[in-house]
């Protein structure tokens, strides 16, 4: 066995026998005592041997280079000055992996790396504690999600991300050779997934990665990105915004117990009691009122959603109401003003994370908004045909994962909260 405990378990058993296991962090060795910080993926713990105390062979391989790969079997002791109140006095100490080149990331973060060397050599970047402390919150993001849509009743499926058209009607796809016919890598769920609500399933979720082949180069989009997407069935654009703010805030709740991270990132989570609700023509002009101009019928620039953060002084705000022209075809417009429809975003401090929408479940109507974007409806006839079948009123939403996780940890780059990210000139490692 190569370790019995992790180092946060182990720093519970002060006067017990423990295996740890990890990198050396830090090293200083003054002769007849050497020092180790040993790091593994939980925390830091000194080890510390001493001529004398602790057999010549342990001495002699505590003599290590920094992230060299090490278990080390002994005693933990009590010290109020070691990191986290105790040290390790080893009795035995074995070499698992050694350093044979010079490294091109200081996992100790005292020597700084761009963030393009860094991406190139993840493998040690993620070694860094502030970088391991972005992907902790990120896992928990995704388990909140799931935690709390499985207890709404929502139930998890698996769509295909292989797909025969682009399912938003957009040319922004990635095309790929499928046997003998081209298919396309799926830019968005949607589809399926209300597929999914007319089949009876009722209340979806998915959690999926998503392809846009956009080509721009900001710090907030990715070609490749991850999304927690629900659809609900009986359900109107309020049902979806009520769901969606109960998921976030509860997602919010959960992050912000994670304080070890957060303070590592010098990041800390507020928790709303409620999320206030605008509309889209409210909010215009509001802008233009605090001399931002803006027409009706854009989309909210980012410098614009900054200047919106600014105004309303809210974590989080749900922008409701959209003109339908800005919106995907299958939203479902107004009964009494088709010029506006059901489709709601929600901002979190300054930057879109969440956009959701009533969606339009009646055939004819479907046909008609694929025309005025300009689409033709035989394109989507297995997808409308769908609905002849008997579809309930359903809306929907999706949380894009790395968003979120970057105004969380209070990062300025979505590239940072991406483990390989891929973008416009970035594909590999």
């Amino acid at each position: 066995m190569m370790r019995t405990d992790y180092i946060s378990e182990a720093r519970k058993k002060a006067g017990q026998e423990v295996k740890i296991a990890g990198w050396v962090h830090e090293i200083r060795d003054i002769g007849k005592l050497i020092f180790i910080q040993l790091r593994d993926r939980t925390g830091i713990m000194q080890v510390i041997a001493k001529k004398g105390v602790v057999p010549d062979s342990v001495m002699e391989l505590m003599k290590r280079n920094k992230e060299d790969v090490i278990s080390v079997k002994g005693k933990i002791s009590e010290n109020k000055v070691a990191p986290g109140g105790v040290e390790l006095i080893p009795s035995e100490v074995e070499l698992l992996g050694k350093v044979e080149v010079k490294l091109p990331v200081d996992p100790t973060g005292v020597v700084p790396s761009e963030l393009d060397t860094r991406l190139n050599f993840r493998y040690v970047d993620l070694r860094k504690r502030d970088v391991s402390a972005i992907f902790t919150i990120k896992a928990k993001v995704i388990e909140s999600f799931r935690k709390r849509t499985t207890e709404l009743g929502f139930v998890e499926i698996h769509p295909a991300s292989i797909v025969a058209a682009a399912t938003e009607g957009g040319t922004d796809v990635f095309a790929l050779q499928y046997f003998e016919q081209q298919a396309f890598l799926v830019q968005s769920p949607q589809l399926y997934k209300q597929l999914a609500v007319v089949g009876g399933m009722d209340k979806v979720m998915i959690t999926t990665p998503v392809w846009r082949a956009e080509k721009h180069n900001t710090t907030t989009h990715l070609n490749e990105v991850l999304q927690m997407d629900v659809e609900m069935g009986f359900a109107d654009d309020n049902d979806g915004m009520d769901t969606l703010s109960d998921v976030t805030l509860h997602i919010l709740k959960e992050v912000s117990k994670m304080q070890e991270e957060l303070s590592v990132l010098k990041s800390e989570v507020k928790i709303p009691s409620k999320v206030p609700r605008y509309t889209y023509t409210a909010l215009v002009d509001k802008l233009n009122s605090e001399g931002s101009p803006m027409e009706w019928g854009q989309d909210f620039t980012k410098e614009q959603e900054k200047k919106l953060d600014e105004i309303l002084g809210e974590e989080l705000v749900m922008i409701h109401d959209w003109p339908t022209s800005t919106r995907a075809f299958y939203s479902m417009p107004h009964e009494t003003n088709t010029e506006i429809c059901k489709a709601y975003d929600l901002l979190y401090r300054g930057l879109e994370i969440s956009s959701g929408a009533q969606r339009i479940h009646l055939p004819s109507l479907l046909e008609d908004a694929l025309r005025k974007k300009g689409l033709d409806p035989l394109n989507f006839k297995f997808y409308i045909d769908a609905f002849r079948s008997g579809a309930p009123p359903h809306a929907g939403w999706s949380i894009g994962l790395e968003r979120l996780t970057m105004k969380l940890c209070g990062v300025e780059n979505i590239r940072e909260c991406a483990m390989f990210p891929r973008d416009r000139t970035r594909v590999h490692p």
